[in-house]
């Protein structure tokens, strides 16, 4: 498969019961490329609220999706993302809770988490020469949404504004949601998904991501964190 830009992503374990769950809440498996059928929950229409984010599947970005510079190529990428991994150690998390960020829902981390932050900024910095510059018309558009001088700073040099200080970790589980309708979909998430989180949660690899032309991504493979 052609990809058009590729990321790194914590990924939760495909055979997990909570990932399980939460990739079918989002309709795509990235694992396998397909769609999977909602789950069955009451009176909330999954689908739609879950339209915008499906399409990432169900992840953490670590790197965001970038276009691979001039004279890079995957394979280059698939090595340079194999020998960073090795270098680097696994990640332990207290856990995961329920967080609204702004409109949207998605599971952020419980307790300390510098070590983790520190990951996505070496993934950030380290492997940044495969990335191609922003088209300018990508950089107005999210200049557009109003940035601080930090970020402003880290769009201008790593090619996207919340990455190393203005990281948060964060899977997202909706899109942007009316205020009325939000208490009902924390509640189900709170009773089917939030009883299945582990504690504590162990990040014990990354992923190289793939996006296909129809927007939709793509695991294209699994690095252990080994250093």
């Amino acid at each position: 498969m052609t990809f058009t830009r590729y990321a790194i992503y914590y990924a939760p374990p495909a055979d997990a019961e909570w990932s399980r769950f939460a990739a079918s809440w989002l309709g795509w498996d990235l694992e396998t490329g397909t769609m999977v059928p909602h789950p069955n929950v009451a009176e909330l229409d999954i689908g739609a609220i879950t339209d915008v984010p499906r399409k990432y599947g169900l992840h953490a970005t670590m790197k965001p999706p970038m276009r691979l510079a001039e004279r890079q190529t995957q394979a280059a990428l698939e090595a340079a993302c194999k020998a960073f991994a090795s270098s680097q150690k696994p990640v332990s998390l207290d856990g995961l809770h329920l967080a609204r960020l702004g409109r949207f829902l998605a599971l952020c981390p419980t307790g300390e988490h510098s070590a983790l932050n520190a990951l996505a900024a070496a993934c950030v910095t380290e492997l940044d020469s495969f990335r191609a510059p922003a088209p300018a018309a990508e950089l107005d558009r999210r200049r557009a949404t109003g940035l601080t001088p930090e970020q402003e700073e880290n769009l201008s040099r790593w090619g996207y504004p919340y990455v190393l200080d203005q990281f948060r970790f964060h899977i997202t589980l909706t899109g942007r949601l009316p205020k009325p309708e939000l208490p009902a979909v924390v509640e189900a998430l709170n009773k089917h998904l939030i009883p299945l989180l582990p504690a504590p949660l162990e990040i014990r690899d990354l992923a190289l991501m793939g996006e296909a032309p129809d927007g939709r991504f793509h695991l294209i493979q699994r690095y252990a964190l080994s250093g």
